[in-house]
């Protein structure tokens, strides 16, 4: 071997050369060898130096490759979607460093069986455990995937009325009619029975009830109610309001004024107002609402 320092020709023998590079080979592999060595039987298992290096490559190779796979499968998606998608994509980058963190062990030397045996108990454990937390992430997925839910949408669930502001991948968020915010796991809609206001449109039809006393002009009820729906604000001019004539009550003729508009989760405010002109129509037309009311006959022996 030939060197030239400062115009001077060094000459190294090959023989020094091999010392030279074993020396600082074996100083390396003597440092990637520094860490826990556990007997375990059969085998070995090594914590080593290596190993810790070898894993952070790992997991800077993996980041880097699914990042640029989530730019490159999102790039032209619209802006709602990229965002589910990239909840969706979170969970599945857990698995996969998951796999990574296997595959390297198992690349290193390390029986992962071992440690996989050793581990059973405790993933059977924890899986019972967090059995409703992977209902709700397969639930979240399906709602991503499928898109049976968007956010706004107006959903009845347990009672309870809410329109959805925020859809996550373990819950959604909706906001009550009394602005409370209502947290639901997204297992609950795949086991159970939700209705969606909104899925298929915004428009929904909605209908008040009333009852007229006995002997009265029903067509002057009917006629008042389509009023009634065209004087309130939120109803929809089209579709139109129509009338039905239920039931014949116990006390009452029972009539219900059906009409359409695209605010269902101001729903109730639209009822309320249209009860308040149904009673001042009633009034000034001589329409009386009665009460609960029964004939009593006595009979003498």
């Amino acid at each position: 071997m030939v060197k030239i320092l400062g115009g001077l020709m060094l000459v190294v023998p090959q023989e020094i050369k091999e010392i030279i590079e074993e020396d600082v080979w074996g100083s390396i592999k003597e440092f990637l060898n520094l860490g826990f060595h556990i007997p375990t039987g059969e085998s070995t298992i090594h914590l080593t130096v290596g190993l810790l290096i070898l894993l952070i490559v790992a997991f800077i190779f993996t980041t880097y490759l699914l990042n640029w796979l989530r730019k490159f499968l999102t790039r032209k998606m619209e802006q709602d979607d990229k965002l589910k998608f990239i909840s969706v994509f979170k969970f599945a980058r857990y698995i996969i460093y998951l796999v990574v963190i296997l595959l390297t062990l198992s690349a290193a030397g390390i029986n992962v069986t071992v440690i996989l045996t050793a581990s059973a108990a405790l993933f059977v454990g924890l899986g019972l455990a967090l059995q409703e937390l992977f209902q709700d992430i397969i639930g979240g997925i399906f709602i991503i995937v499928d898109k049976s839910l968007r956010v706004g949408d107006v959903v009845s669930i347990d009672g309870k009325v809410g329109k959805v502001f925020e859809i996550k991948l373990r819950t959604t968020r909706a906001i009550t009619r009394d602005d409370k915010v209502i947290i639901i796991p997204n297992h609950k809609f795949i086991s159970d029975i939700v209705y969606n206001h909104t899925q298929n449109h915004k428009t929904t039809r909605e209908a008040v009830s009333v009852g007229v006393a006995y002997g009265s002009d029903v067509d002057l009820v009917t006629q008042l109610l389509i009023e009634t729906a065209a004087e309130q604000k939120g109803v929809l001019k089209n579709p139109k309001a129509f009338v039905t004539f239920d039931d014949f009550g116990d006390s009452a003729l029972i009539f219900s004024i059906h009409f359409f508009t695209n605010d269902s989760f101001s729903d109730p405010k639209i009822k309320s107002g249209i009860r308040y002109i149904i009673d001042k129509k009633f009034r000034e037309n001589n329409v009386t609402i009665p009460f609960p009311q029964r004939d009593v006959h006595l009979f003498q022996k």
